[in-house]
């Protein structure tokens, strides 16, 4: 059973960052493309970035492009996503999900495995 664990969230004033980060139990991740989610309070749950198995490809909501980057590290089992000049529109519980391949995709029905979620508000 692969395990994913978020974390980095938190309350952060419009225009600033974080980074967030997401921890994978086992070393079959690096196998996988990878990708994040994000869901607002009463919305459904909507793709924010993915990145292929060698990191080579990403890809991002309209939304954050520019503002957003993905990023892994198969040699540590991690997939971070740094978020810059963050809005208030960004608030949102955000997860980490692994793909059901090596190759990216923007559906959340392609993802087999998702990490319990970790809390970001961007303050007005």
């Amino acid at each position: 059973q692969v395990q994913l664990v978020e974390s980095g969230g938190g309350v952060v004033q419009a225009g600033g960052s974080l980074r967030l980060s997401c921890a994978a139990s086992e070393r079959t991740v690096s196998s996988y493309a990878m990708g994040w989610f994000r869901q607002a309070p009463g919305k459904e749950r909507e793709f924010v970035a993915c990145i292929s198995k060698s990191g080579s490809s990403t890809r991002y909501t309209d939304s954050v492009k520019g503002r957003f980057t993905i990023s892994r590290d198969n040699a540590k089992n991690t997939v971070s996503l740094q978020m810059n000049s963050l809005k208030p529109e960004d608030t949102a519980v955000y997860y980490c999900a692994r793909k059901r391949n090596s190759y990216i995709g923007t559906g959340e029905y392609d993802y087999d495995y998702w990490g319990q979620g970790t809390q970001v508000t961007v303050s007005s």
